[in-house]
């Protein structure tokens, strides 16, 4: 069997579930799971329509979408007896799903107490809320994955603004104390520079193309360089965990 067949049956009869899967990383790490192989559950807030039309499109059978909000304490207990009655165990978590708001990090005024806490509740108190809500699920599989999608902005200190610089480096600390805590289950971040999504308003292709001409690689990272990254810790970083791939184009160095 030649290496690409291996990798195109490497996560069959696998269970993965992607937050924030109807649009952008999300999506690509859906598409990638589900050409790999994996039965996908694409995790959606308000994107229902996008992750419908995204099911509709992916290769294999049995991939569904379910509603997966970032701080919702009953959504999350929902979403857990709704995949242990479906599957009975989930491999593969990726925790994609954040939000931010591009704030200068001078401009405090703008960075009120209140937003602080609300990015911090959604780019890591969710990701915590919902691995912990499917604790049991993963402990169930015998080779079981958590993908926390991170950014250079967490050792960096440079992002779109300072609570989700914050978010971002407790999202990487998390990662490392749930590895040590949790094992088999492999927890990995994977952690890009800013990536060619819509994820940040008010960023245009002009700002990621000048960051990107700085970079050793020179070009801008894409939803589907992550998406590949995140593939390859579920598929072939077998023991990798607690810690953090960084796919930036080398733009921290």
């Amino acid at each position: 069997m030649s290496t690409m067949q291996e990798c195109a049956l490497a996560l069959k009869d696998r269970v993965a579930v992607v937050t924030g899967g109807s649009s952008g990383i999300g999506a690509a790490c859906v598409r990638a799971l589900a050409d790999a192989g994996a039965t996908v559950v694409i995790g959606y807030n308000e994107g229902a329509e996008r992750a419908q039309a995204l099911r509709d499109e992916l290769p294999g059978d049995g991939h569904s979408t379910l509603r997966i909000p970032l701080t919702d304490s009953a959504a999350h207990a929902a979403m857990a007896d709704t995949l242990h009655r479906s599957f009975g165990r989930v491999d593969v978590l990726v925790n994609s799903a954040g939000f931010t708001q591009r704030i200068a990090h001078g401009d405090l005024d703008a960075l009120a107490p209140a937003l602080f806490d609300e990015i911090l509740a959604a780019n890591v108190g969710g990701p915590y809320a919902i691995t912990r809500a499917l604790m049991p699920l993963l402990s169930a599989s015998t080779d079981a994955v958590v993908v926390n999608v991170s950014s250079v902005s967490a050792f960096t200190g440079l992002g779109s603004n300072i609570a989700y610089c914050a978010a971002k480096a407790a999202l990487d600390t998390m990662t490392v104390s749930m590895a040590r805590a949790f094992g088999p289950v492999r927890f990995v971040s994977v952690s890009p520079a800013a990536v060619d999504t819509d994820f940040v308003r008010g960023r245009n292709r002009d700002d990621l193309l000048k960051k990107a001409a700085a970079t050793p690689l020179g070009r801008i990272v894409t939803p589907q360089d992550v998406a590949l990254a995140v593939l390859a810790c579920v598929t072939h970083l077998r023991t990798a965990t607690g810690t953090r791939i960084v796919i930036d184009g080398g733009h921290s160095l």
